[in-house]
């Protein structure tokens, strides 16, 4: 990485914690404890403690040192969201030019420093060190260790100065609106930015139980996880392929079906993953340590074609919801998250789409989150819930 493929550092705080942060600064723990300042803490004391054992090159402990960020959504920030509620934390971002401080006492750790496999290095060569793509990677795994490198750090002797503390990100409106009442003379841009949290950034509610969403579906956090897929036993492209990478159990089971010839159009078949594969275990940081982990994370494999190269089959889809409204409760869904099924690659329209899953999931007794496609926009008009009842209701006709 090079100095100029930064942009901003971060770290990650309680909402509370801002006001004294832009009084004295973002300091270390050190620094917090001899001070006797009031801090409300983000971590549990058995990260924090562990990392009071880990030393920098010139023989100090991480409690010396103000810990930066060079990528905010990682498995840190997961785990804190996880365990509080998104409302309650801030990410400051810090300008890059803290990089430029001529201190011998800076570090750069090349992945989260208190990690088996990170390296403590001095700020020039611990630049060079770390992989520039962790900037912008949306997702990572245990395996190729994207998961530790994506939480490198700048080490940051005692202190941040508050004059470098260019924006203060947060999860909401709402959130914003509460730091803005806790710092009303602050000059820095105060920004909900929902995406960075693991948040939607817009969420319809169509009724008490379904919601058209716009956002990350493998972040739902929801206890099933909807693939579309194909039968033949290909995930080349877009959420399929994602989880072909961040799941590689869920392709595993899915090659097996597919080479058995087991998953065929109109019946999806639900993978119920084991214990360890739990899907907050594998994105947060330290997950042996998580208070109220989501221990259960499902994924429902749902063909809307049999060939890759396909269009989307509508009546298979809809074949496939029909066992989906008879089996849910027999399977034991809690709640469950779908992507618009045969749009994007499938080359389906929402407005073919939408109408055909309202009518459907709305019969469910369990919370349903619909993620609009990513592809392009769905006309505003097209996504009220009076649209997708007429809709749902002339297609219902229409086949009969």
């Amino acid at each position: 990485m090079r100095f100029s493929d930064v942009k901003q550092l971060y770290y990650i705080t309680h909402v509370r914690n801002v006001p004294s942060i832009l009084k004295h600064g973002i300091l270390s723990h050190e620094r917090v404890e001899r001070e006797g300042l009031e801090y409300r803490p983000i971590y549990d004391a058995e990260i924090v403690g562990r990392r009071k054992e880990i030393r920098t090159p010139d023989g100090r402990d991480l409690w010396d040192f103000a810990n930066l960020y060079f990528q905010a959504r990682n498995a840190m920030l997961y785990r804190v969201v996880t365990e509080k509620s998104a409302d309650e934390i801030a990410v400051l971002a810090v300008n890059r030019d803290i990089l430029t401080i001529k201190r011998p006492d800076l570090f750069i750790s090349t992945g989260n420093a208190a990690s088996v496999g990170s390296n403590i290095l001095p700020k020039k060569e611990g630049l060079a060190n770390i992989d520039a793509n962790v900037l912008t990677m949306e997702y990572w795994t245990v395996e190729d260790g994207s998961k530790r490198k994506m939480m490198a750090e700048c080490l940051v002797p005692d202190s941040v100065p508050s004059s470098l503390i260019e924006t203060i990100y947060v999860a909401s409106h709402r959130a914003a609106e509460q730091v803005k009442a806790e710092v009303p003379q602050t000059n820095i841009p105060i920004i909900p930015e929902p995406y960075m949290f693991f948040q939607p950034y817009n969420k319809i509610d169509l009724t008490s139980n379904l919601s058209l969403i716009e956002g990350d579906m493998l972040f739902s956090r929801l206890h099933t996880l909807t693939i579309s897929v194909n039968i033949v036993g290909i995930m080349g492209k877009g959420l399929a392929s994602r989880a072909k990478y961040q799941f590689p159990d869920v392709y595993v089971f899915y090659q097996d079906l597919c080479r058995k010839k087991t998953l065929r159009m109109g019946k999806p078949y639900l993978y119920k993953r084991e214990y360890e594969y739990s899907f907050d275990y594998q994105l947060a940081d330290d997950p042996l340590t998580l208070s109220n982990a989501n221990l259960e994370t499902w994924f429902l494999l749902f063909p809307t074609k049999r060939h890759w190269r396909e269009r989307g089959d509508i009546h298979g889809i809809e074949e496939g919801l029909q066992w989906l409204v008879d089996n849910y409760k027999g399977e034991g869904i809690k709640s469950l998250a779908l992507p618009a099924l045969g749009c994007g690659l499938g080359w389906l329209e929402w407005r073919e789409v939408g109408p055909l899953l309202y009518r459907y999931l709305a019969t469910l007794e369990i919370p349903v989150w619909i993620y609009l496609p990513r592809e392009r926009k769905v006309p505003d008009q097209e996504l009220t819930k009076e649209f997708l009842e007429r809709e749902g209701l002339a297609r219902f006709t229409r086949a009969t």
